[in-house]
């Protein structure tokens, strides 16, 4: 079925950006919703960003918005999450996911199926 691989990661400067790309492959006609999460050492997986296929809506938590956006590339079957005034705390192992898309669902790793291997984000000095 779906797969999903992630990359774009690397060391950043703190203030610096960084923009990861999801290329998804094994689409059928139906919708999907592309998710960022994301996995700090010692910490829960947590939600990034969401958007749809089907309206390109969008989702931010209230931890990234206003400094990371997410886009689509439709004739690339790629999504991008785009990651500008980086802060060390955005330290974290960055994962995209897909889901048969859904108005009610929540972003939270539980609500998706499908997930790519990781992609490795650090902010230092």
């Amino acid at each position: 079925q779906l797969q999903l691989v992630e990359s774009g990661g690397g060391l950043v400067q703190p203030g610096g950006s960084l923009r990861l790309s999801c290329v998804v492959s094994g689409f059928t006609s139906d919708y999907y919703d592309i998710a960022w999460f994301r996995q700090a050492p010692g910490k829960e997986r947590e939600g990034v960003s969401r958007i749809r296929s089907s309206d390109g809506d969008t989702l931010y938590a209230d931890s990234v918005k206003g400094r990371f956006t997410v886009s689509r590339d439709n004739a690339k079957n790629t999504v991008y999450l785009q990651m500008n005034s980086l802060k060390p705390e955005d330290t974290a192992v960055y994962y995209c996911a897909a889901r048969r898309s859904s108005l009610l669902v929540s972003l939270i790793p539980v609500a998706y199926d499908y997930w790519g291997q990781g992609t490795q984000v650090t902010v230092s000095d």
